[in-house]
């Protein structure tokens, strides 16, 4: 079975307009987003695959020509068609250049939104620029979503994804918390040909134990107290797609039994029934635990372990990828930028260090919480003031690592320069010493 993958989003703030081109995209078998704001425009871009966004300009707030901006930056070959009551607004377009391939005039028919459409997704440009075309086997990083980055260690996860995406292999996703397993699996469901199919997401360490089983493989009335009607499981919702099991560590015994038997069998049966359903879906598991050491200590089935790990995937951790920083830092300062200030910011060189310097345990989940802070506490632009003294201040020694309290002294000293500019009257305000002390010290 085939999915058609062009998924289009329509932003326009007049609602009958919105659903009147989402009503003929559809019936043109297109898969629609639609949002009445830039802001809720940017996070469909955040959160989904899009292959053209359709927007109009004149609207309150943020207006379409910033959607413009930000998505010919973030999703440079995404095509962008414009639709305007305004025909002057045709000289104000930066065609090509901006990632706007077209524009209608309202109102217009159905077959002149077809034609455009069907133009803007060929890749055909005025001003000759055509989609890129990715490397055999590996898609184009518009259908990666939120994982952003070119480090060396990432591309080496976009190469598995692309041999990964348009089969149905089991595969398991290992890394830190905070690293983005979810994003990976996304991406994976998403860049393929099963991408119109479900995506069920599971997060097993937030469902109870004694649930778990009947929530993933469902149940039939009366299979125990409570169940007054027979239920479909999350394995029955993912049919044909992916379903997406996050923490698989934590899966009990009980449950790791009734996942090997999908693996092997490829049917579910309901708690309660003796009756089994095939089924047809990609099986991701994600842990941020140990499955060898679980497996040594007989708390997660070897069986099971050798059937989630046809295709391993190893999310490398922030520390080891500081080169996607900046482009992560940046996605997320104009995120909440429009979100909480409808307005584009920026960060300085300075703070941009400290972020660099720092060693991110919690990952890109800490990253994107401390940016969200910066944004909210900031004025026009993130400085150094707005970063958190947390960072600004940290020294982190490798484990098992021991030095003297001197020493210690030496490297804090040093840190505190490096974060004020070499300012040692702020310096020594932080340190709470005098310049003297300082001097005395620094010599």
């Amino acid at each position: 079975m085939s999915y058609r993958q062009e998924n289009i989003l329509i932003v326009d703030d007049d609602v009958h307009i919105l659903e009147l081109v989402q009503r003929h995209l559809q019936s043109m078998d297109y898969h629609t987003y639609k949002a009445v704001s830039v802001k809720e425009a940017v996070s469909i871009l955040r959160d989904s695959p899009v292959d053209l966004l359709v927007t109009d300009l004149k609207m309150p707030g943020v207006d379409g020509f910033e959607l413009i901006q930000y998505a010919s930056e973030h999703y440079p070959e995404m095509p962008i068609l414009v639709v305007t009551g305004y025909i002057s607004t045709k000289n104000a377009l930066n065609i090509g250049k901006s990632g706007v391939v077209d524009y209608l005039i309202k109102p217009f028919t159905r077959d002149e939104l077809r034609n455009a459409v069907t133009k803007s997704l060929e890749g055909v440009k005025k001003n000759g620029r055509k989609q890129k075309k990715s490397a055999p086997g590996k898609p184009d990083d518009a259908s990666f979503g939120e994982l952003i980055g070119n480090s060396d260690e990432l591309e080496k996860v976009k190469d598995i994804i692309g041999r990964v995406k348009d089969n149905r292999a089991t595969i398991l996703i290992q890394g830190e918390s905070g690293t983005g397993k979810e994003l990976i699996a996304r991406a994976i469901h998403y860049s393929g040909k099963f991408s119109r199919a479900p995506f069920i997401a599971v997060n097993c360490g937030a469902i109870p134990e004694s649930l778990l089983e009947s929530e993933l493989f469902g149940y039939e009335k009366g299979a125990f107290t409570g169940a007054a009607e027979s239920r479909m499981g999350f394995f029955q919702a993912a049919d044909k797609g992916t379903i997406f099991l996050d923490e698989i560590g934590n899966a009990s015994f009980q449950v790791q039994n009734g996942l090997l038997r999908v693996l092997q069998e490829k049917e579910v049966t309901r708690v309660g029934s003796r009756k089994s359903q095939k089924m047809e879906l990609r099986v991701i598991a994600a842990t941020n635990s140990d499955l060898r050491e679980l497996v040594r200590q007989k708390k997660f089935r070897e069986d099971l372990y050798y059937r989630l790990t046809v295709v391993e995937i190893d999310v490398p951790p922030l520390r080891k990828r500081k080169s996607d920083i900046p482009l992560l830092a940046e996605k997320y300062i104009r995120k909440y930028g429009v979100e909480y200030k409808d307005r584009l910011l920026s960060i300085t060189p300075e703070a941009m260090e400290i972020l660099l310097r720092y060693d991110w345990p919690g990952n890109i989940r800490e990253l994107e919480n401390i940016v969200q802070r910066a944004v909210i506490m900031c004025d026009s632009r993130i400085e150094l003031k707005d970063i958190p003294d947390s960072l600004k201040y940290n020294i982190d020694f490798p484990e098992d690592t021991f030095v003297s309290l001197s020493e210690m002294e030496k490297q804090y000293i040093r840190k505190v320069l490096r974060a004020v500019g070499d300012n040692k009257t702020k310096a020594s305000e932080i340190l709470g010493i005098d310049r003297k002390t300082l001097r005395s010290k620094l010599q």
